[in-house]
């Protein structure tokens, strides 16, 4: 695994070199000392994965990022100096593309490296995330019988460039919203409640974070903001559950996408956004051979076509379409189905 350093600090690079060198078949591809030197370098050599700084001379990470995702897509991690200083630039990174940050590590006496584990546990998530998969085989809707007694939610699961798709789809609802929606992003927890407000702020929806025992309710958004999964359970309550551990994604989108279908959820409309990887599309799948409305991001519009991809890949996506259109029209699905209701979604 290539990994390459964007940087200014000399210190901050030497700290990141021997982090990197802690990893297992990992090595240094190449360093650059600003975003406009990154973009260069990655035009003529596209590492494994990046280690992206934000507050560089001549071009910043947010931009750096931006023009790489377009032009010679990677993934990135942002690693900073300060993640709750940066956390503006941080989410508008994470918007263009990057999949996750970190605080960079530093260099103790005698040379030591020092916090690097989550450095070195992000970097280990997204080699698992990025490597390639194999198709899965045609999921199973498992049901146990029994009456729909959970109403109808919006579910909408995302990755990389996902704040920014999420923001631009809740821009086009009600306000408030006249159900409820949850939302299963990928992001580190340190960054979730960060998330909920900067979302808040761009929408002007309710969007908190998802608290186990939370009863979904009309005109609030929920964001899963745990390394456990999020799901709804049998009560019609969203729960935090460790299993299964096995799974990468954290908070899992097939996880909770399953829950509604387990749990017999009245069908409602569920989306897939940008994001690398396969996690959601079985449970997509499950979801529209329960009856939902399912919709993939298309690729167009999508920073990273992975998730989505994958969904149309396994016949999970009843729509494919751009991310300014998916708002839209779930707004026109939920309005139909709380028609055919007697009114209530």
């Amino acid at each position: 695994m290539r990994i390459a350093i964007v940087n200014d600090l000399r210190l901050a690079v030497e700290a990141l070199r021997r982090a990197v060198a802690t990893i297992p078949g990992a090595s240094v591809a190449w360093i650059a000392e600003d975003g406009a030197q990154a973009v260069a370098k990655c035009a003529t050599d596209v590492p494994d994965i990046i280690l992206m700084d934000m507050i560089m001379p001549v071009m910043d990470g947010v931009e750096a990022t931006r023009r790489i995702m377009s032009a010679t897509p990677c993934p990135i991690l942002v690693v900073t100096a300060t993640v709750d200083g940066n956390s503006a630039r941080v989410f508008e990174a994470l918007g263009a593309g990057a999949l996750d940050a970190v605080e960079t590590p530093g260099l103790g006496p005698g040379g030591s490296v020092e916090r690097a584990e989550a450095l070195v546990r992000k970097v280990n998530m997204i080699r698992m995330i990025a490597a390639p998969r194999r198709a899965a085989a045609e999921p199973v809707v498992h049901m146990s019988g029994g009456k729909l007694a959970i109403g109808p939610i919006v579910a909408i699961g995302a990755s990389t460039g996902g704040p920014q798709a999420i923001a631009q789809v809740l821009r086009a609802f009600p306000k408030p919203a006249p159900w409820p929606v949850v939302i299963v992003q990928h992001v580190d927890p340190q960054f979730a409640a960060g998330l909920a407000s900067w979302l808040t702020s761009e929408t002007r929806h309710d969007v908190r974070i998802a608290q186990s025992g939370d009863l979904p309710l009309a005109g609030r958004i929920y964001i899963g903001a745990t390394e456990d999964h999020v799901v709804l359970d049998e009560g019609g309550k969203l729960r935090h559950v460790s299993e299964p551990k096995e799974i990468v994604f954290r908070p899992s989108v097939d996880v909770f996408f399953d829950s509604l279908v387990t749990h017999h959820a009245a069908p409602g409309v569920a989306v897939v956004l940008t994001g690398m990887g396969r996690d959601g599309a079985n449970g997509l799948f499950n979801l529209r051979k329960a009856g939902w409305q399912t919709i993939a991001q298309d690729k167009a519009t999508s920073v990273v076509w992975g998730m989505p991809g994958a969904s149309v890949e396994v016949g999970a996506a009843g729509s494919v379409l751009p991310c300014d259109q998916i708002g839209g029209a779930i707004v026109q699905h939920m309005s139909r189905i709380a028609r055919h209701n007697g009114g209530h979604a």
